[in-house]
């Protein structure tokens, strides 16, 4: 029972121990100073020349221009559908004007054959691990080696 007591007590100690250091470190602590104000006389002999101004354009207007294929203040149906056109062109492999599913999952379907190694339609857990999608890793930095320390003795 003692030794029960006489450890909440050191505990104790030393948890108020550290709070009057920490309150005494703190107390301590100085601030920079704060800049000297700037005197009307130094601007008036460093004139600086004034910064490029950058266009006023907003995410809109840039994104109405991208579609204004004609410039004339107005997106007709046909350009506000001709990405659109393209992109169905590219997914119609077989040009029939029409999407059959396969078509339209081109990418999922050539990964599926891709990872089907036994080509019997179907995939088994190695198989399926492949078909992961791969992020991007953070870039690191290459170190180069460290030099080899000589021989001693």
């Amino acid at each position: 029972m003692w030794r029960f007591l006489a450890g909440v007590g050191s505990a104790l100690a030393l948890v108020a121990a550290g709070l009057f250091l920490f309150r005494g470190d703190a107390a301590t602590e100085k601030l920079p100073p704060p800049p000297a104000p700037f005197a009307a006389s130094q601007t008036a002999e460093a004139e600086l020349p004034e910064p490029p101004a950058a266009a006023t354009r907003t995410r809109e207007q840039k994104r109405f221009d991208r579609y204004d294929k004609d410039r004339d203040g107005r997106i007709t149906r046909d350009e506000y559908l001709a990405s659109r056109r393209k992109a169905y062109a590219k997914l119609d492999t077989n040009g029939d004007g029409r999407l059959s599913f396969d078509e339209w999952a081109v990418k999922t379907t050539a990964k599926f054959a891709t990872a089907d190694k036994g080509r019997d339609g179907s995939l088994d857990a190695a198989e399926f691990a492949t078909t992961a999608v791969k992020r991007k890793s953070a870039k690191r930095a290459v170190c180069p080696p460290a030099p080899a320390a000589a021989d001693e003795g």
